[in-house]
């Protein structure tokens, strides 16, 4: 895992200092190592973590045998020991995953796209065509950034930061990003927090040739449903997990596994345990009666693994959020990045690479709010909804009653999802705070609007490079700790994703794929747990006064760069020690966190 950065400009070596500059801004993604490489035209940036080939042969930026071309790679191959043997006429120097991609570019150009697997984003500069060719992973792990300068120079890197470090760019606040960013407390994956700045889309690609951009998809995700029996299911889920995990054990260090004590975590602890026996856990919990704790501690000692409790401690949440957020560049309001945070830093002291669960709930149906809009296609009317759901199903979802939203009318369950689940600030209060724009989300996909395999889609599309990578990959590379994720493998997640609904949840069970697979690896306890939030609550953060204090600041002042962005006096209406109150705060420290580029 590593951190990648570049500026493609003529006489690109008189931009040594500015390639210096970014790369020292994201210098926790790879503190192992800081290497530049320098063409006529192109400067190429690197900061490196290493994991595979931990000689100089693995050092980057990398050059081909021909010296043509030269790549920087922030993530990993997942299988490409297997690839490097379709490639036998390539003189390999090395053992590493990123040699593997300059092999294939030397044989398929652009097309070797198509055929790699992982998490990745890199730039391969091709001399000879005086060309930049780019690439972000199919479901959004690794990110990647660029802008254009104010010398028409093409900028690129892994963070905002190290962009904005060159100066060579004058941000401007994007008003349609800040309007999604209010109602789902995210930026869109497909969109960047300023207008001149811009985001490499999950599974896109980029050429930069003779001053031109062209950005296109590469791949989509499989939009028509299997017909498969569940024992057919099984059988074939069971192979294809391995198979993942497998793969994403490979490294020249050691590699542990976060477990918390659900499904997802505790199958891939119980996967990794039949490929390393002896491997490392890391566990993170909340000393009270919910604490699941617990639960991991079992899945800990049924596989004997070297179980690592973070218990915790009683912090100042305030100073927490000064030290954290500089780490996220684009508001974010997702609560358990703080605990993410935290479990990074810990494992770090131990670990150079984690496994981790995340996505099991949008491809297997995991989430509490799929089991209602599963039960509301059977309703004809969907303002129904409120008198047969009612408050007992929401409670953990919304924190404003379910009775004071009977204004909606919800068209399907499409609508329903996109304008309640997850939403903080409506249309018309995103109005009252000055943002008059909305965000129009594109799909690879004509989605169904009453389908909940395409709902699930949707969200692979939408929440999970926008928030739970985002979360991921800044929480753990603020740490310098490299997080796999083996549920996105392509050819595991393209199964499930195309599993039929009824393999995923009904009205009485979630994740019955995984349940039906898994459960004789589980203990009695796992198998019946539901699903469980992480950590204390936002209302339980602001009865301390440090928070308080802290949001007194940013938000009753008049004068805070925020103010700039949104209206004042609207937001002091919003300061209710709640779920809008915490996403404006969380927006305020990013205006602080970069109040001299704002």
């Amino acid at each position: 895992m590593c951190g990648i950065a570049g500026i493609i400009a003529a006489n690109a070596v008189n931009y040594q200092s500015e390639l210096q500059k970014m790369t020292d801004a994201i210098a926790h993604r790879g503190p192992d190592s800081a290497h530049h490489e320098f063409y006529e035209n192109a400067a190429l940036g690197h900061r490196r973590l290493s994991i595979i080939d931990l000689s100089e042969n693995g050092k980057q930026p990398m050059f081909s045998n021909t010296k043509n071309e030269c790549i920087v790679l922030n993530g990993e191959i997942y299988g490409y020991q297997s690839i490097k043997t379709d490639y036998s006429e390539y003189p390999f120097r090395g053992t590493s995953d990123t040699e593997v991609i300059l092999a294939m570019y030397r044989r398929k150009n652009e097309k070797l796209i198509y055929d790699l697997p992982g998490m990745f984003a890199f730039a391969i500069w091709d001399e000879e065509k005086q060309q930049l060719f780019c690439a972000r992973d199919r479901f959004g792990e690794k990110p990647f950034y660029y802008a254009v300068g104010k010398n028409n120079e093409f900028i690129f890197a892994s963070e905002i930061k190290a962009i904005l470090a060159t100066e060579l760019i004058d941000p401007k606040v994007n008003q349609e990003a800040l309007s999604h960013y209010l109602q789902y407390g995210y930026v869109n994956a497909y969109q960047n927090i300023y207008s001149n700045i811009f985001t490499l889309p999950p599974a896109h690609q980029l050429i930069l040739k003779d001053g031109k951009i062209s950005v296109s998809r590469y791949y989509s995700i499989p939009k028509i449903n299997k017909k498969i029996s569940l024992s057919e299911a099984k059988e074939e889920f069971i192979y294809l997990l391995k198979n993942s995990v497998k793969k994403q054990l490979i490294a020249d260090v050691e590699v542990g596994s976060f477990l918390s004590g659900g499904l997802d975590s505790s199958s891939i602890v119980a996967l990794v345990n039949e490929f390393s026996p002896q491997q490392t856990t890391i566990s993170f919990g909340y000393d009270h009666a919910d604490s699941e704790l617990k639960y991991a501690k079992e899945i800990a000692e049924k596989y004997h693994t070297k179980h690592i409790e973070i218990h915790e401690e009683k912090k100042n949440i305030a100073a927490s959020l000064l030290t954290v957020t500089p780490f996220l560049d684009e508001p974010f309001a997702d609560r358990s990045f703080l605990p993410h945070y935290e479990i990074c830093k810990s494992a770090r002291e131990n670990l150079k690479v984690v496994l981790s669960g995340d996505a099991g709930d949008e491809l297997f149906g995991g989430y509490n709010f799929y089991r209602v809009e599963n039960e509301l296609k059977n309703h004809f009317s969907y303002q129904n909804i409120i008198a047969k759901f009612g408050l007992k199903i929401y409670q953990n979802l919304k924190q404003i009653s379910f009775i004071s939203q009977k204004n909606i009318e919800h068209n399907s369950i499409l609508d329903f999802h996109q304008n309640f689940v997850r939403n903080s600030f409506s249309k018309s209060e995103r109005n009252q705070l000055g943002i008059k724009v909305d965000y129009q989300q594109e799909y690879s996909f004509e989605p169904n609007e009453n389908s909940l395999n395409d709902i699930m889609r949707i969200d692979l599309e939408k929440f999970v490079p926008g928030n739970t990578m985002v979360k991921s990959d800044r929480m753990a590379m603020a740490n310098s700790l490299e997080v796999r994720t083996p549920f996105l493998d392509v050819d595991f997640a393209e199964f499930c994703i195309q599993l039929p609904e009824n393999l995923k949840l009904n009205k009485d069970n979630d994740k019955i794929i995984l349940r039906e697979s898994m459960n004789s690896y589980w203990t009695e306890t796992i198998r019946k747990r539901k699903k469980q939030g992480f950590g204390m609550s936002i209302e339980d953060w602001f009865k301390e006064e440090s928070l308080l204090s802290l949001s007194d600041d940013l938000l009753k002042d008049r004068n805070q760069k925020i103010f700039d962005h949104i209206d004042f006096a609207a937001t002091q209406k919003f300061l209710d020690k709640g779920q809008k109150h915490w996403n404006l705060l969380q927006l305020s420290l990013w205006a602080q966190n970069n109040k001299t580029v704002l």
